[in-house]
């Protein structure tokens, strides 16, 4: 039996750690690289309250973001919140909001940029633009013209850049800590210079430096398990950059008086100061420390700013889903996937924003905070609104504490701290909420269908909600059947039919079913809705594909689904794609050099977790085999083989061999391992042959002479297959006839997973 039609998902591609990383990132190279400078020649040493002040305010906000994020996982975020609870009028002043604040923001950090990269490269000047608004131009056009190729900055690559910025501020704290000063902290006017009037002024110019946990609600309906992950993420994000902010600054301005800090690079310099100049005879240790503070806060900045324009588009989408603006800006780009329109609009904001305004870092600071802090207060409004609007189906999975103690304050401390703003940025924020309102009624209120919680909750009406989407965590597997489910991933019509052969296969031999599914790739400019809804643009073949793996395990009668998963990962959304459908097994195609040595995970899954369930990878592109062989010398893998091997007998009726390379000398109990092996997994009749020699060679030799060889998954740890290479892998990549590699769950110490023998 077989179901037609197929599903489509969209994937839960972040983790924990990668949702961290994202708040991490860019407040990181906000806070830390570009304003202390700044920040301390406006009020001084006690700048530092003004860091830990910034830091609870954006706590208190996070708190309310983070129920409404468990609430609603949805591309847009704090966009999304206020035009669902407050209706689309205040609906444009946030997506408004975020949108020409994340402009800010990235303009800020390409000046930051630039400030760095003028330490390592002499830059022109050019027309009116200074060397560092050059060098702010070339990052913004490199950053915009990466997110509209659509080449991916992965949670992977995203986590190791958070880490090698941990590791180098962390030297440059254990440093800065052996060479602290306190009377230079101090100064000669004290810790207050300016008056402690001057903290709150200071806080709202660092405020920027507390942006970036908010991008990691603009990427909630992509998290696994938000109702646990998203608070963890925001939260913890905006606790452990407050802690560091707290330390590096002291520690900065205890290494080098503040009124003689950098404006431009502060961290480079006291890291100068705080290094020695040699360690021994090691000379130029200083320098290399500053140089590598530099590099440090070259990253820190292009991944912030690449960040914020990948959070832009999120935003423009979501806007343009709801009709606040055109839809025209979520064209999806033929070759590229991504939103090219919105990526371009962006970029051209934020080109006339560091051409404009990037002699004055305060004025972009400032700018894409006050915009932020609107959007802020207007969450928090939001927040009260659906609790007591008591809409049924706000069930956030984590609520704030003192209700509605926090979101007031939220909302009063967001809008209050505008206030300590200088009086242009007061009439940017004035000017821009006019802006916003005279767009909603010149446009949005024409073409806009949405109704917020709040008008409807005035005149005593039950709010309805949209449909949810459906996403990898409300899978299910296929009905019609009690046995295993069999998952294949089918990527190529050239495997397709031999993938699907050997799943239907093994579920018939079991009472199983398949589970078909075709993972599409999407860069990570492309939010997965927008994926969805441009589905037939990005990958027409799908339908395709799923049609024929229907027709191909009709002949088993076994139940089938399919499904298209849209993911911003390959490989990885196998694994979560499994675990999310319950998989007992998965059967996918080879990818050379995507497995290490001979196993079925790349190097750091395997490092990191075990298999979700059994894994059969099948190097060839056609399967019709007759004559099976299968090598052996025990073990987990070799189990899982003989499983196959005798569904194949059962099901296909091939003629299974089972080979067992034994040393010199050694036949006889070689011959005894075979039977009792060949006996213990229902394959007592099958042909059973013993050799001597050097196992790779017997089994390439042997393994022509048949249609199929099932082959279990090495034991040797990854370094040690680094270093004596693997018997599996050189099989798979020398042998012509197709070879199925068995891989079964085991769990490892990570002793074993690195240096284990066979």
């Amino acid at each position: 039996m077989s179901q037609d039609g197929s599903d489509e998902e969209l994937a839960k591609d972040l983790g924990l750690v990668s949702a961290m990383t994202i708040g991490i990132g860019t407040m990181i190279g906000a806070g830390i690289f570009v304003l202390p400078g700044v920040a301390a020649n406006a009020a001084g040493p006690v700048v530092v309250v003004s860091f830990v002040v910034g830091g609870l305010i954006a706590m208190v906000n996070a708190l309310s973001v983070s129920e409404l994020g468990t609430a609603m996982p949805k591309a847009g975020g704090g966009y999304y919140y206020i035009n669902k609870s407050l209706g689309p009028l205040f609906g444009s002043i946030a997506g408004m909001g975020d949108w020409m604040g994340l402009a800010f923001a990235s303009a800020f950090y390409c000046i930051g940029f630039g400030q760095y990269l003028a330490v390592f490269v002499p830059l022109p000047e050019v027309a009116f633009l200074n060397p560092i608004q050059v060098g702010a131009l070339v990052a913004g056009g490199i950053f915009v013209a990466v997110n509209y190729i659509g080449a991916k900055e992965t949670g992977g690559i995203q986590t190791v850049i958070v880490f090698v910025l941990l590791a180098i501020l962390s030297a440059f704290a254990l440093a800065g800590f052996a060479s602290f000063d306190y009377p230079t902290l101090a100064g000669e006017d004290g810790l207050a210079p300016f008056g402690t009037g001057a903290v709150l002024p200071a806080t709202a110019l660092v405020f920027v430096s507390f942006l970036g946990y908010a991008k990691i609600a603009t990427v909630a309906e992509e998290l696994k398990n938000p109702g646990r992950n998203l608070p963890i993420a925001i939260i913890g994000s905006v606790a452990i950059v407050t802690v560091i902010y707290a330390i590096l600054v002291t520690t900065m301005l205890g290494v080098v008086p503040w009124p003689d800090l950098s404006l431009d690079a502060p961290v480079a310099q006291a890291a100068e100061v705080a290094f020695p100049s040699s360690i021994g005879p090691i000379e130029g240790v200083a320098a290399g420390a500053a140089a590598i503070m530099t590099v440090g806060a070259l990253l820190a900045t292009a991944s912030s700013a690449n960040a914020s324009i990948l959070a832009s588009a999120r935003i423009n989408f979501a806007m343009g889903r709801d009709r606040i603006v055109t839809d025209w800006l979520n064209e999806i780009h033929p070759s590229f996937a991504t939103p090219y329109r919105s990526i371009l609009v962006t970029g051209g904001l934020i080109v006339a924003f560091i051409a404009l305004l990037g002699r004055d870092i305060e004025i972009l600071a400032k700018a894409a905070s006050v915009l932020h802090l609107i959007v802020y207060a207007l969450m928090n409004v939001a927040l009260i609104v659906f609790r007591e609007a008591d809409v049924p189906e706000y069930d956030p999975d984590f609520r704030v504490p003192l209700y509605p103690l926090t979101p007031i304050l939220g909302a009063v401390l967001s809008l209050g701290l505008v206030a300590f703003m200088e009086a242009q940025e007061i009439a940017l924020s004035v000017g821009f909420v006019a802006a916003a309102v005279v767009w909603y009624f010149a446009y949005a209120r024409r073409n806009t269908t949405q109704r917020g919680v709040l008008s409807d909750y005035i005149r005593h009406r039950e709010e309805e909600l949209p449909d949810r989407v459906v996403g990898a965590a409300d899978a299910v597997a296929p009905d019609g059947a009690e046995g295993p489910t069999i998952m294949v991933a089918v990527s190529n019509p050239r495997t397709e039919s031999a993938l699907i052969t050997l799943a239907s296969a093994l579920a018939a031999h079991e009472g199983g079913r398949v589970l078909a599914t075709h993972i599409v790739s999407v860069p990570d400019q492309t939010s997965l809705e927008a994926a969805a809804d441009n589905r037939a643009d990005l990958d027409a073949a799908s339908e395709g594909l799923l049609q024929a793996a229907r027709e191909d395990a009709a002949p088993f009668d076994v139940p089938i689904e399919t499904r298209t998963i849209l993911s911003h990962r390959g490989l990885e959304e196998v694994y979560d794609a499994a675990r999310t459908n319950d998989a007992d097994m998965v059967v996918m195609g080879y990818g050379g050099a995507r497995f290490t040595g001979g196993r079925a995970e790349g190097a750091i899954d395997e490092l990191t977790h075990d298999l979700p369930c059994d894994f059969l990878v099948l190097d060839g592109a056609e399967l019709d085999p007759e004559r099976v062989l299968v090598p052996t010398a025990g073990g987990g893998s070799s189990d899982l083989s003989a499983e196959v091997a005798l569904a194949l007998r059962e099901t296909a009726g091939v003629e299974v061999s089972l080979l067992y390379v034994a040393g010199e000398g050694e036949e006889g109990a070689g011959r005894e391992f075979l039977g009792e092996w060949a006996d213990d997994h229902g394959l007592a009749d099958a042909d059973l042959r013993v050799e001597t020699g050097d196992p790779e060679a017997t089994i390439e030799r042997l393994g022509a002479d048949y249609d199929l060889v099932v082959l279990g998954a090495t034991e040797q740890g990854l370094l040690a297959r680094i270093v004596e290479g693997s018997l599996v892998y050189d099989v798979l990549e020398t042998l012509e006839t197709p070879v199925l590699l068995t891989e079964r769950p085991s769990s490892r110490s990570l002793r074993a997973r690195l240096f284990g023998r066979r």
